[in-house]
Formats: structure tokens, C-alpha cells, sequence
């Protein structure tokens, strides 16, 4: 939230009892002595944590190491080669500026024409005479000495940490290195939580939780979710001529946490404690002023070290890309995910892996949803410079292979150099011509997988305002690039003149926003996913939050938070406040199940909606995202179902129901299945749950043959695809929500196009789906010159629909 002048207004959030067991503030805990290899009573459990972690996400000890001496010797080969480019070589003889005579013993004289490389290279005495007579040289030299020296302290330091966590792997959780790929993050957290029982990590808790894992590891970054959501980091800037740009690089944020959180002046007085001073808001002013001038040296130092950091990030992106853009020069145009998309769109207690894997997904529908985008002059203008820049280029060629003398022409390898990039490069704004315009399915898709969108983007999917929000989520690699080589330059003066203006802003957020939990030590509140605290009215939270307009996550981010880090982690026991808002939730999907289409009739039209949006290969996960995306739009078209019959028209929010709640009711009947809790929706991502199934679609247990990655990947791809269900379900019940005046009781309403619907609601919404009750049928639409069918078949086909709805109504206990 961007009106952060009224944080002044916050009260602190007091710490509640419910943020650890009741009783172990004062737990003693028998350390036991005499035990070999034993990890008990562990001082730093951030730091311990954070580097299992690594270990298992980078495959072990000799792939951790290996890189790391790589990125030194990285460093080592630019900064030498980069010497040797300036200072030992002689450029007028490698550009044949000036004549080399080789006549010599044993020589034809008519090759003294004829340059070599070593000719271009000067002796070492003279190189070296060249590096010592300019002091700039052996200045950057030494800065750079100095830093290889630092990193290669470092190195060795991480050689001595990472093998006590091998040794911690191999003895206390019997993982060898061999076996290490084949272990899930869950696996391994599962075998710390045990180890817990046995030897007291932590002696201020008997138990761990996966929250507590969780807490520890992202207890820096969910401070940087929650500084994101509520607008508080100057990341998005207003420029005259560019308009409302968002500016966020490794360098900016870098310096962020710098600043915030493990610098000289920062806010944390060691890994895991706010100091107790920015707890206290009677010298708030002056705790600001402080901070402001920590900015202030901090801004200066970047402004003096700028020379040197730019130009290593030329050398650095020099090497790195060049040949990259030689070999692929359409790689500039792929598109990435921003640092800021990457913080928007993370959720509370979200590790790397599942942010990447989560995204991954989504890579392909926003790509598409971006490339649908397409000028008609930019086209034409595309269209014509591919014409005469290919023209050239062809002739080019069959000159060349006519004669390979003409090779040896001046520049011309450079023309077919250039000429072939200019191609590539045009050809990427000329649309494809089978693309099928529609930008609300494709939106709605990317939905599915980033779970974030802003409500003004619903129905305004095909407007250029909104693609261009899109893009400061997902932006353009060339664009990246450069934002990486302008960061030195453009980061003094966002520390300088923007975040110290929001010094007294982030001393009230730290002091508001910051809870101790025993065990833990101090984390952002909006991490614990308190729903009372931290819920929004509008996100399902209603009736069950206490949080004040300003204490509340934006875009419904602990509503999503909790069921991502639920679902991710099936044998976590939520607080009672997280639980009531799940209950209430699954109430909800329910209900709007009862109403819904059914899901055998989702399942059947799978292939059909796969085909239709193109998004996946076709497997199970797939297969139920395209069920509920494409559905509405199938039977609000009037598109006849199988076997010829109308099914009635539907939204997202009933399709995406009648499919969770039939997938609860099913593996509810499991005998065999292993349920930690009864609030699961699908089938636990741990690999104790061995089946899935919908109604009459079973996927049954792996043999015994198939290994327990490949189950445990299945069951993992089944979770997202949970998770994308309840994303879509809530961000429409959202949007029911934001527009009551839209919605009727006990009948169903036609859906409204979104165009119209967009311009309907004017200043209220911006969504482009109706609200709409789940009750009756409604008359069957109308697509074009077809017919429904005959009269006569009319109760036959209302009689079969809803002898398939009758199951669903059985299992609401079950849910």
C-alpha cells in the first residue's frame, strides 16, 4: 500500500502467548553428553538452516565447492585477460593500420604482407613497462587484488562450514552424497524435524515445526515480501518523459539488505533479534534520523565506488553475453522475471525452489499473453526491413559461396554480422499468423500459476496499460542487461534521495511489524499468517480479522500465503485462526460446488480445453487447470459438451469448486491413504499418500518398480496444481466479493462480456468476470447459425446432467 505517511497512526502488535507453546520459555533440556557427531544446543540455527538448505538445492559438497572456485578463478581471468587487452597488444598491426616486414632467414618475401597473431602481441618486458608507467592500472589492480584475496578467504571459510553439513547429512540424517538428488526439500526438512526429537538443535523448543524451518531461513526475505506488498521500498519511479517505471537490480537490493538488515548500521543487532531500541517508539525520530544518515554514507560510498562497480559490470557483461548474442541474437528479446516480479509475486514462507518451480509454470502462458500483443505499424515497418535487410544478406552469402575470396573484403562479415541480428531482430515483432487473440484466457492462466494479479487487470486484459504492468513483472532480457550496467550509476541516488526520505517509514514499520517468537526470535509478523491480524474482509477473511486497513496484506497475500505453505506442508498444524479461516474456506468451496458443473464433465472436455489454451503436455495436473480455465468460456459460447448436449453456463470460481471438492471427497474414501489433518484438499505432497483420484479417474499408486522421485514429482505437480485451483477460486470469490451489486441470489445470471462488464462497472471494479449464483439452469446461449437440440431430448440431457451432479452432493461431509 502506497499511503505509508499514516504508519505514524500504528499501534505495535502485541506478542501473543499463541506465538510458541505455552510453557517453554522456561524449558531446560537435557543436553546429553558424551555423544560423537551429535548437533546439539546449535547457536546459529539461521545460519545452520539456511546452509542445509543450500546444500541440498546446489547437489552436495563437490558441486558447492566446484563453483565456488570457478567464480574465483572467473574473477582472476577478467580482471588478467582484460589487463592483457589494454596494455599487451598492438592494435594497428592486428588491424593492419601499419606493416609488419617478415623477411627474415627461411622467409618468403611475399608473405611479408601477412599478419599473424603473435605479431599483435607485445613482449612481456614491454607489457609490463606499459602496466607500470599508468597508475590507474595498478590502482584497479590492487582494488581488485584486494577483493579476490577477500573472496578467496571466504572460499576456504565455506570449504570448512560445508563439510560439517556433509558430515551432518551423512551421520545425523543418513543421507549420503550418492542419494542426495534423490531426496526431496520436504524429506529432508521431515528428517530435521525428527532429529529434533533426538538432539535438541534448539533447546528453547522441544519440537520443531516446518514453520519454524521456514522462519529461519527466509526470515530477511519475508521482510522484503512484506516491504514490497505494503509499497514501502522505492523501487517504482516516476520519470518525466519514461512515466511510472519500476528500477530494482542484485545491486539495489543489495544494498537494501545492507542497510536493513546485517550492515555496519543496520537495524539487527545479530542474525535473529531487532535491536531492542527500534522496538520502542519514543525516539522513533531520532532512531529515523539515524538511519537516514547510515543511507546518506552508505548512498556517498556507491557514489565513489560507481567508477569501479561499472566497470566491472561492462567487462563482466561483455564476456558473459557477447557470445551469447552472437550465436542467438533473439535472446535479448526472450523475456525473464524481474526482481521486483520476483518479490511481488512471492509469497509469505516461500523457498527459492518453489518460487522457481511455481513461476517456471508459469513462463509459458505470460509469454504467450506478451507476444499477443502486436502493433500494426510496428509490423509493417518489421515486415519491410526483414525484406531488404534479407535481400542484401542473400546476395552476401551467394557471393560468398560463389567465391570465399570475398571474405577477405573489408567489413564484410561485419555487414553479414550486423545484417543477420537486424533480421532476428525484426522478425520477433512480426505476430505469428495462426495466433488466436485472446488475452482474458491467457491472463487468466498466468493467474493460475502466479496467484497475483491486481483486480484492475481483470477485463482490461487487452488494453496496452495492462501489458505494460505485466512487463514490470516480466521484462525483457535486454532490458535486464541494462538496468544491471545503469545500477551503479542510478543506486546512489535512490539511496540518496529516496529511501532516506522513507527513513521514519521503515523505523515504524520494523517497530509495528515485527513479533518474537520463542524459539525463532523476532520475524515479520505477516509471516506468521496471522488471519486475525493480517487478513483482508475481501479476501474470505470476513467476520475472522481484526487487522486495521494499514495492518492488512495487500492483493489477499496472507489469505494466498496460508494455503501455499499448507498445502506445501501437509503435516504442518496451523494456529486456530489459521484453521477457521481453512474450514470456512472449504464451507465456501463447497457451497459453490453444490452448483457447480460435474466434474466428470470437466474431466471429459480436459484433452479439448488443453488443446484450446495450449499450455501443457497434456498430464494430469494440466489437464485440471485447463478443465476449469477453459469451461466458462466453453459453455458461455453455447459450445456443446460431449455428446452433443448444453451444459449450463459457469464461471472459473464453480468450476475450480466443484473440482476441489470432488478431489477432497475422493481421496477422503482412501483407506490406505496417510492424512496428518482433515483440511488437505489433494493428496499430501509427502510420499506416505500414494494415490490420486477424481470420482471415476483414478492415477493409482507407482509400482514398485518406478522410483520414489518420480511419485514424490507426481504428488508434488498435484499440489500446484491445488494451489492453482484455490488461486483462481479465490480471486474470484474476490471479485464477487468487490462487486455485490452484481450478484443475485438463487439464480443463475448469463455472463456478461468483458468488454461490457468492464464498462458497466466504471470506477468500482475493473473485474471482467461476473458474479453469479449457482442454482438453477439457465437458457441455453446461442453461437452463430447452430440449433439446440430437439425438444424431446431436453429432459434426457437434464436428467443425465444431473444424475452426474448427484455424487458431489454426498461428499460434503467428506470435504
Amino acid at each position: 500500500m502506497a499511503n505509508f505517511e499514516a504508519y505514524q497512526e500504528y499501534q505495535r502488535i502485541d506478542d501473543f502467548e499463541e506465538d510458541s507453546p505455552p510453557g517453554e520459555e522456561d524449558l531446560l533440556v537435557h543436553v546429553p553428553e558424551g555423544l560423537s557427531d551429535s548437533w546439539h544446543h546449535i547457536k546459529n540455527l539461521d545460519n545452520f538452516f539456511t546452509r542445509i538448505y543450500q546444500f541440498h538445492q546446489k547437489n552436495g559438497f563437490a558441486c558447492m565447492m566446484l563453483s565456488e572456485f570457478f567464480e574465483l578463478f572467473q574473477f582472476l581471468f577478467v580482471v588478467t585477460f582484460t589487463t592483457f587487452l589494454f596494455n599487451c597488444v598492438e592494435y594497428d598491426i592486428l588491424f593492419a593500420n601499419r606493416a609488419v616486414n617478415h623477411t627474415g632467414p627461411g622467409q618468403n618475401p611475399l608473405d611479408r604482407n601477412k599478419v599473424s597473431l603473435p605479431d599483435a602481441i607485445l613482449p612481456s618486458q614491454q607489457c609490463t613497462e606499459r602496466i607500470q608507467e599508468n597508475s590507474w592500472i595498478i590502482f584497479l589492480l590492487i582494488m581488485a587484488a584486494i577483493f579476490w584475496v577477500y573472496r578467496m578467504i571466504k572460499v576456504f571459510c565455506n570449504i570448512l562450514s560445508y563439510w560439517e553439513i556433509r558430515q551432518f547429512y551423512i551421520k545425523a540424517l543418513k543421507i549420503s552424497m550418492d542419494e542426495l538428488c534423490n531426496f526431496t526439500w520436504q524429506e529432508v526438512q521431515d528428517r530435521l524435524i525428527s532429529l529434533q526429537r533426538e538432539q535438541q538443535m534448539c533447546i528453547h523448543k522441544k519440537e520443531l515445526t516446518e514453520l519454524d524451518i521456514y522462519h529461519r531461513i527466509l526470515r530477511f526475505k519475508n521482510y522484503m515480501v512484506a516491504m514490497v506488498n505494503k509499497s514501502l521500498l522505492p523501487v517504482q519511479l516516476q520519470l518525466p518523459l519514461l512515466g511510472n517505471l519500476v528500477f530494482l537490480t542484485q545491486g539495489l537490493k543489495y544494498n537494501f539488505e545492507l542497510i536493513l538488515f546485517w550492515g555496519p548500521g543496520s537495524l539487527f543487532q545479530n542474525k535473529w533479534n531487532l535491536h531492542p531500541k527500534y522496538k520502542r517508539a519514543g525516539n522513533r525520530l531520532e532512531l529515523a534520523q539515524q538511519l537516514s544518515r547510515v543511507i546518506l554514507l552508505l548512498g556517498v560510498a556507491n557514489l565513489l565506488l560507481c567508477p569501479f562497480i561499472l566497470v566491472w559490470q561492462v567487462l563482466y557483461s561483455f564476456f558473459s553475453y557477447t557470445e551469447v548474442i552472437r550465436r542467438e541474437p533473439g535472446s535479448l528479446g526472450a523475456r525473464r522475471w524481474s526482481m521486483y516480479g520476483r518479490l511481488y509475486l512471492r509469497h509469505f514462507n516461500e523457498l527459492d525452489h518453489e518460487l522457481h518451480g511455481r513461476l517456471g509454470r508459469g513462463y509459458k502462458p505470460i509469454s504467450k499473453y506478451m507476444n499477443s500483443f502486436t502493433s500494426p505499424l510496428l509490423t509493417v515497418l518489421a515486415k519491410n526491413v526483414a525484406f531488404f535487410s534479407g535481400s542484401v544478406l542473400a546476395v552476401l552469402i551467394a557471393l560468398t559461396v560463389y567465391d570465399e575470396d570475398v571474405l577477405t573484403v573489408q567489413h564484410i562479415l561485419t555487414a553479414i554480422t550486423v545484417l543477420g541480428v537486424v533480421i532476428t531482430i525484426t522478425r520477433s515483432f512480426i505476430p505469428d499468423e495462426h495466433m488466436v487473440w485472446c488475452p482474458e484466457q491467457l491472463l487468466q492462466c498466468v493467474l493460475a500459476h502466479i496467484h497475483y494479479m491486481p483486480d484492475h487487470w481483470r477485463g482490461n486484459a487487452n488494453k496496452s496499460e495492462t501489458r505494460d504492468e505485466v512487463a514490470q513483472l516480466f521484462q525483457y532480457k535486454a532490458l535486464f542487461i541494462l538496468e544491471e550496467l545503469l545500477s551503479p550509476i542510478v543506486t546512489p541516488f535512490i539511496l540518496i534521495f529516496l529511501l532516506r526520505n522513507k527513513s521514519l517509514e521503515i523505523i515504524d514499520f520494523f517497530r509495528n511489524f515485527t513479533v518474537e517468537v520463542v524459539g525463532v526470535g523476532d520475524i515479520c509478523s505477516f509471516a506468521q499468517m496471522d488471519i486475525r491480524r493480517h487478513g483482508n474482509p475481501l479476501w474470505m477473511s470476513e467476520g475472522q480479522t481484526e487487522a486495521s486497513v494499514y495492518q492488512q496484506a495487500e492483493n489477499g497475500k496472507t489469505e494466498l500465503s496460508l494455503m501455499h505453505f499448507t498445502i506445501k506442508n501437509p503435516r504442518w498444524q496451523p494456529p486456530q485462526e489459521s484453521s477457521v479461516f481453512i474450514s470456512h474456506l472449504k464451507e465456501k468451496v463447497h457451497q459453490d460446488a453444490q452448483g457447480g458443473p460435474p466434474t466428470q464433465l470437466l474431466l471429459s472436455e480436459a484433452p479439448l480445453c488443453s488443446s484450446l489454451l495450449s499450455n501443457g503436455s497434456g498430464n494430469g495436473p494440466d489437464n485440471l487447470l485447463a478443465s476449469v480455465l477453459a469451461h466458462p468460456v466453453l459453455t458461455a459460447s453455447g459450445l456443446p459438451g460431449r455428446d452433443r448436449r448444453f451444459v449450463p453456463p459457469s464461471t472459473a470460481a464453480s468450476a475450480a469448486a466443484s473440482v476441489l471438492a470432488s478431489l477432497s471427497s475422493s481421496h477422503s474414501q482412501l483407506p490406505h491413504a496417510s492424512r496428518s489433518r482433515s483440511h488437505v484438499l489433494l493428496p499430501s505432497t509427502h510420499p506416505d499418500s500414494t494415490m490420486y483420484c477424481s470420482d471415476r479417474t483414478v492415477i493409482d499408486s507407482m509400482s514398485a518398480s518406478d522410483s520414489r522421485m518420480k511419485s514424490t514429482t507426481l504428488l508434488s505437480e498435484f499440489a500446484s496444481a491445488e494451489m492453482s485451483l484455490h488461486a483462481i477460486y479465490m480471486h474470484e470469490v474476490h471479485q464477487q466479493n468487490s462487486l455485490p451489486h452484481q450478484r443475485t441470489s438463487g439464480q443463475w445470471q448469463n455472463p456478461v462480456p468483458m468488454r461490457e462488464l468492464s464498462s458497466n462497472t466504471g470506477s468500482q471494479t475493473h473485474s471482467g468476470h461476473t458474479a453469479v449464483s449457482l442454482s438453477n439452469m439457465p437458457t441455453p446461449l446461442r453461437l452463430g447459425g447452430w440449433t439446440e437440440e430437439e425438444e424431446e431430448e431436453d429432459a434426457e440431457e437434464e436428467e443425465i446432467i444431473n444424475s452426474r451432479s448427484t455424487p458431489k452432493q454426498d461428499s460434503k461431509s467428506s470435504y
